[in-house]
């Protein structure tokens, strides 16, 4: 019986204890202000942690900033300051790491390969919309071909007086470059550290407190205002709630006004597309329905696109290549005439030579064919 009572006691011990209140560990008014003085005053940089943008500051150059901050000298109630050795400033962002105002984060360098492989990704989307403009017809590839031949001899002879300048600027070039690598960074990326602690040195620290800024406080003073103004309504003079009225007419007959563009320009476009087989694309206010801002949902006022069918397109590339079949032809011509010239030139060629005038892009030659010159 005696052991009996004795449990039972040590059982209310127990359960007394339990419903006794605890004390919870909250953050002070003082780390809240130390907070968004930190927030304010030392630098933050960007990197993404866990698919996420962040915020992150460094160890050291907090506590250097803290170092320099108001709570290094004595208030008037107090003895000593609260910052007076970098061990005090790390005792107090140690409990503000608790109080989860931030958090350690470590650092994992980006390898080049991922960035290279995250570039073509990018690059490979763009390369497949591409596709359709690149797309061209063999007569009109061979007139460029053409054009970029008299391109290359135009600029043959100005290549060779450049060479002089292309050693000047090698050297400024590497220099550029060398400054260009100093400059680049390694780019990084966090993860959450097992060690949650504070630690005087450059390890990153990634914000989790954000102060609500004062033009919040503002807005919901002026909504909870206009929702009273419009419990109110009743009380208003008779000359507002007419005008108000008004207003709402003419809210109301703009949002038919839309309704009823977006109908007409549908039937516009169904009939268009039906009376020309689907040849012929118009749109009225193509922007009306688009993501966009309220000016540019309205222009431009139309937008008109042919696309021909699938038999149309057939027909022309057939033409296309009928040309080319007879450009080749008269260019073969062209070329036997130029061997059955005889080799031998006349003996008033030098003279034709001295008293020939300078070229129009400003350089002394003559445009010569590879024949002539092997002759």
């Amino acid at each position: 019986m005696a052991d009996k009572q004795v449990n039972k006691k040590a059982r209310k011990r127990k359960d007394a204890k339990d419903n006794e209140p605890q004390e919870k560990d909250e953050a002070t008014k003082e780390e809240y202000t130390i907070a968004k003085w930190m927030r304010k005053n030392i630098p933050i940089k960007k990197t993404k942690f866990l698919n996420h943008t962040v915020e992150y500051f460094t160890a050291n150059k907090a506590i250097d900033k803290l170092m320099d901050s108001p709570w290094t000298q004595p208030k008037k109630g107090s003895e000593e300051a609260l910052f007076t050795t970098r061990e005090s400033v790390v005792h107090v962002l140690d409990n503000m790491l608790r109080h989860k105002f931030f958090h350690r984060a470590r650092k994992i360098a980006v390898a080049e390969s991922e960035l290279k492989s995250k570039k073509k990704k990018d690059k490979e989307p763009k390369e497949d919309t591409n596709e359709g403009k690149e797309k061209e017809t063999p007569a009109a590839s061979e007139k460029d071909t053409d054009k970029s031949k008299k391109e290359e001899t135009a600029t043959a002879a100005e290549s060779s007086q450049a060479e002089g300048d292309k050693a000047d600027t090698k050297v400024e070039d590497k220099r550029k470059k060398k400054q260009e690598s100093e400059k680049k960074r390694r780019k990084i990326r966090l993860d959450m550290h097992l060690e949650q602690r504070i630690v005087d040195a450059s390890d990153a620290y990634v914000w989790i407190y954000e102060p609500t800024p004062y033009y919040n406080y503002i807005f919901g003073f002026l909504v909870v205002v206009a929702v009273i103004a419009v419990c109110l309504f009743p009380l208003w003079p008779s000359t507002v709630r007419q005008g108000v009225y008004y207003l709402s007419l003419v809210a109301a007959g703009f949002l038919v006004f839309i309704l009823a563009l977006t109908v007409i320009r549908m039937i516009v476009f169904g009939v268009v597309w039906g009376l020309t087989f689907g040849k012929h694309h118009f749109w009225l206010l193509p922007n009306l329905t688009e993501d966009v801002g309220f000016t540019a949902s309205f222009w431009p006022l139309y937008k008109y696109e042919y696309k021909p069918g699938e038999s149309s397109i057939k027909e022309s590339e057939e033409d296309n290549s009928n040309e080319v079949s007879k450009g080749n032809s008269s260019k073969g011509d062209t070329t036997s005439q130029q061997t059955t010239t005889p080799a031998t030139a006349p003996d008033h060629s030098e003279t034709e030579s001295e008293g020939s005038q300078p070229s129009q892009t400003g350089k002394d030659f003559e445009m010569v064919e590879k024949e002539e010159i092997e002759q």
